[in-house]
């Protein structure tokens, strides 16, 4: 049914450029859907609008007062569909007309996999359970039972979309919408598959592989493609998203691709230096201690800690060296620590102040290694 452009604007058809923006203005003002949050008024703007866009630009107007049928959905100046014109303005229905497929893609899914450290660093191939959709083999993903097929929606004659017109103080305005019956598809399952109830795909239980590349951390979320659950009536599959969550270890921390181990050591072997046997991602290791290290000192082991996620190679493993003193010594130790005392001209006890904790001390080590 016919719409006038001019009378949508409530101005003559000779109007003009003037008097048609002064017009939209006050309509626009008054039904802007920040000033007025009413559907209909919304509804209206819309229409307001796409007849300025029309009459204000000289060309289109031109062509829409000679009766320009192909530039405004099939109607001349003897009106047009505004509904039509509206939805293609706005990016409505007016570009999507017909019957919708009825074939969807699946959702995504996303599932975390716990590892441990060592398979973190190194790589690991994993199995996981998925509970998701899968495609019906009873009725071949249709939704139809066997030896029956879609039938053609009564009520849209398989178009998917129904008219209606409504009479309005603009004039009559026809509204289109998707099929009630079909729900836009534009035919009906008439006998649906009783396995999938008609929507082409069951629930299952499946496994699904992970190749888990080493330098992973938790956090990270590996995408396999088409490897969630089937859309509905064949469509694609969505991607399973599988999140990495790194279990801790009992000895060893990790920061970056850097691995952290504290060790303690005898105040004598801190001293007089000595070999210690680490344990490691890769077995357990010598350390060669050397002679008076100072309680704090981190000492780096090349590549034992994590494989680089992207490029070669791996980290360091970082020792941090404790030194343990004895709470309590017999009479002899005593004495022969007494003797070292005097030998070093340490008899009378002194103490070195650190003004510089922050930077300097092993508080500050101990704070960047574990405090990540």
């Amino acid at each position: 049914m016919a719409t006038d452009l001019y009378g949508v604007l409530g101005v003559g058809k000779t109007a003009t450029a003037d008097e048609i923006k002064k017009a939209y203005r006050k309509l626009a003002r008054e039904l802007h859907p920040d000033v007025n949050p009413d559907q209909s008024a919304q509804e209206r703007f819309k229409q307001v609008t796409a007849a300025y866009e029309v009459l204000s630009d000289d060309q289109q107007r031109a062509k829409y007062d000679r009766g320009g049928a192909d530039e405004f959905g099939g109607y001349g100046a003897n009106g047009f569909d505004l509904g039509d014109f509206v939805n293609a303005f706005f990016g409505g229905a007016g570009n999507q007309r017909g019957p919708r497929a009825r074939m969807t893609r699946g959702q995504d899914a996303l599932i975390r996999l716990r590892i441990d450290l060592s398979e973190a660093v190194f790589g690991v191939e994993k199995e996981i359970t998925v509970d998701t959709a899968v495609a019906c083999k009873s009725c071949d993903a249709t939704g139809s039972a066997s030896g029956s097929e879609l039938v053609q929606c009564a009520m849209c004659k398989g178009r998917g979309e129904v008219s209606s017109v409504q009479r309005s103080f603009l004039g009559d305005v026809r509204t289109t919408r998707a099929c009630p019956q079909c729900a836009g598809f534009g035919n009906v399952i008439e006998h649906p598959c009783t396995e999938c109830s008609g929507e082409g795909r069951v629930r299952t239980r499946r496994n699904v592989k992970v190749i888990v590349p080493g330098g992973v951390d938790t956090g990270l979320r590996l995408k396999l493609a088409a490897q969630s659950e089937v859309g509905a009536w064949g469509g694609p599959a969505g991607d399973l998203y599988v999140e990495i969550v790194v279990n801790e270890h009992t000895s060893l921390k990790r920061s970056g691709d850097d691995l952290h181990l504290q060790i303690t050591i005898a105040f004598t072997a801190a001293t007089l230096g000595c070999s210690v046997s680490i344990p490691t991602l890769d077995g357990n290791k010598n350390l060669k201690v050397p002679a008076g290290i100072q309680p704090g000192t981190v000492l780096s082991v090349k590549s034992l800690g994590s494989t680089h996620l992207r490029g070669s190679g791996r980290g360091d493993l970082l020792v941090h060296v404790m030194v343990e003193v004895p709470k309590e010594v017999d009479a002899k130790q005593k004495k022969l620590l007494e003797e070292l005392a005097k030998l070093r001209g340490e008899e009378v006890p002194t103490a070195n102040v650190t003004t510089d904790l922050q930077n300097d001390g092993f508080f500050a080590k101990l704070k960047d290694a574990f405090g990540k």
